[in-house]
């Protein structure tokens, strides 16, 4: 249960907030697109639970499968590019969350530095709760996410009585082509289900991963994309399509037309928002510290990430991720605010975990198609299936997100790229691998076990060096 929670937490936060108004800047085509986003999430949670079972050591998840299947520095390149999406993604998050305290608070037309500092607030009390230890990390999980639901739930399933068929806006309301609206809908789609893959990366912390991971998983991805689906559509029919496109708290004028203006119902709406978002960076803050965690343990990370406290958390890590999302922070608010902030974030987010997402459905396309696996006829088949649609599917929410994100993930990925070269020279030299024998360099003598006494029926003779039949010399 609680590693189901911590999935549901982790996709459930802030996102499903504010991702109406994003939706109906693309148009009714969103909801269509979300569904197949929604399937893709389900294919992948299916996908993580399939390599958890085989892959001897699964703690890091999508980086424990690239690096069972492709090597260290295909598991580094995922754990990189991971972990950005980790830290990148509580930026995304808070910078939603800030929108809902604002209204909360009664907040109106808050400058920068106030939109800096309540969103360090949002980075640091999840940081101080995971410092504490996992247990009250998994404790604060499961209140934040049953409190979240209650809300939600009203709108998804009382909200449809509140629905006018008219505030529905046009099919596709992008300006543009249909593909630029099913873009800026894949983008914030599938930024909204990251998560799925949690209950994997914190495996070692997972009771029976083998059963539970899989389980935790799809049911997780399976009871938020309903949950998605139901509310999206509720929001978009309860707020006309003029007033959602652009509200950074679409949610408040939803519950208004379902229980009148006054001032309680925003304040509620809002509190769960905030509530919400708690619960998520809670989940994730300790995600931004599990794959580092467990890419030190193997020398792949700087070793400083292998630290923990005297309660088993991985503190080194949570301070530096929550220090770089706060730095990001600070960039992204030194230039725009609102939704602005959001859409940026979301696009790094959803780019740079795309990579680790496909080099998962590649390591098990390399487990299925070569001789480890007996052929297992429809087995084999729809695992096949599932590994093709998970690579094309990661592959497609890349090129979604648009030039820009592609660009900033291909620049962040390169940064890591001499990090990786002075920890592969540190493992050399402490002869955890091998060093590579570059062309020209002399051979190393083989070794050789030296013994205190020779056995005694072998004669010291030039004769015992010779072939009994042919008497050359051996």
């Amino acid at each position: 249960m609680s590693a189901t929670a911590l999935v549901v937490g982790s996709i459930v936060g802030t996102g499903v907030f504010t991702m109406p108004a994003v939706m109906a800047g693309a148009g009714t085509s969103s909801l269509l697109v979300l569904a197949v986003i929604s399937a893709g999430a389900l294919l992948l949670g299916v996908l993580f639970g399939q390599l958890t079972k085989r892959v001897p050591n699964s703690d890091g998840g999508v980086y424990a499968y690239a690096r069972h299947e492709f090597g260290d520095f295909a598991g580094y390149l995922t754990a990189w590019c991971y972990w950005i999406t980790a830290w990148a993604g509580n930026a995304a998050i808070v910078s939603s969350w800030v929108l809902y305290v604002e209204s909360l608070f009664g907040i109106e037309n808050p400058s920068a530095w106030t939109n800096l500092g309540i969103a360090l607030v949002g980075l640091w009390i999840p940081a101080v709760v995971n410092l504490i230890g996992v247990k009250q990390t998994a404790w604060v999980q499961n209140v934040t996410v049953v409190l979240k639901f209650v809300p939600l739930i009203l709108v998804g399933v009382v909200g449809w009585f509140f629905v006018e068929a008219a505030n529905f806006g046009p099919f596709n309301a992008s300006g543009g082509s249909l593909y630029d609206g099913i873009s800026i809908a894949a983008g914030v789609a599938l930024f909204s289900f990251i998560g799925v893959e949690c209950a994997a990366i914190a495996a070692g912390r997972v009771k029976n991963p083998e059963r539970n991971v899989g389980r935790a998983s799809v049911l997780g991805t399976a009871a938020s994309a309903l949950l998605y689906l139901l509310v999206t559509a509720a929001v978009m029919g309860l707020v006309s399509h003029s007033a959602l496109v652009d509200n950074g708290a679409p949610f408040v004028d939803a519950f208004q037309t379902m229980f009148g203006d006054a001032a309680w119902v925003g304040k509620v709406v809002a509190a769960t928002a905030v509530i919400s978002g708690l619960g998520a960076l809670n989940g994730w803050t300790l995600v931004t510290a599990e794959m580092p965690w467990a890419a030190a343990k193997d020398d792949l990370f700087p070793p400083q990430f292998a630290k923990t406290n005297h309660d088993g958390a991985p503190w080194f890590g949570i301070v530096v991720s929550t220090v770089l999302a706060s730095a990001l922070m600070g960039f992204a608010y030194s230039g725009n605010t609102g939704l602005t902030v959001f859409t940026y974030l979301v696009s790094l987010s959803v780019v740079t975990v795309a990579i680790p997402y496909f080099f998962a459905a590649c390591a098990q396309l390399a487990y299925l198609v070569s001789r480890r696996r007996k052929v297992a006829g429809w087995a084999l088949a729809r695992d096949l299936t599932i590994v093709v649609a998970s690579a094309l599917f990661s592959l497609w929410v890349a090129a979604a997100a648009g030039y820009a994100a592609v660009y900033q993930t291909m620049i962040a990925l390169l940064i890591g790229i001499p990090i990786y070269a002075f920890l592969k020279a540190r493992r050399e030299r402490l002869g955890t691998i091998p060093q590579p024998r570059d062309a020209g360099a002399p051979l190393e003598p083989p070794a050789v076990e030296l013994i205190d006494d020779p056995p005694a029926n072998v004669p010291d003779t030039p004769a015992a060096l010779t072939d009994d039949t042919s008497g050359a010399t051996r």
